[in-house]
């Protein structure tokens, strides 16, 4: 069984990211590294980001005292999903430009949609 399919995923067992997951994610990211914590740049399959959660996601990173970095192919040797019924919780490390790999993630709940799958962004926090 690959890990690049979210449809293979065994039930409650953590997995990678999946491929087709990547481009989103690291558009969100994207995105954050320039200050754009509501999305207003729209990314496709992304709920909007209401403000609240965007200033919660601003106010972590900076209280964390870091400045964001783009996602590197790295990230994705430890981010990793887990099915919860009826969409997946995703764990994605983030970079910063001070430390490489942070402590830092994203926190993203991902739901089959159709087509593909819709995205929509919980926290950035340090587990």
């Amino acid at each position: 069984m690959s890990h690049d399919s979210p449809e293979e995923m065994d039930l409650a067992e953590q997995r990678l990211i999946p491929l087709e997951w990547r481009v989103t994610l690291r558009q969100i990211v994207d995105q954050f590294v320039v200050g754009d914590y509501r999305l207003k740049t729209w990314v496709a399959g992304v709920e909007p980001i209401d403000a609240s959660c965007a200033l919660q996601i601003q106010k972590y990173v900076e209280d964390y005292g870091v400045t964001l970095a783009p996602l590197p192919e790295e990230t994705w040797e430890s981010s990793v999903c887990i099915w919860y019924g009826e969409h997946w919780e995703a764990v994605v490390d983030l970079w910063t430009k001070e430390e490489g790999r942070s402590d830092l993630v994203l926190h993203a709940h991902i739901t089959p949609a159709n087509p593909g799958f819709l995205f929509r962004i919980y926290s950035v926090y340090v587990p």
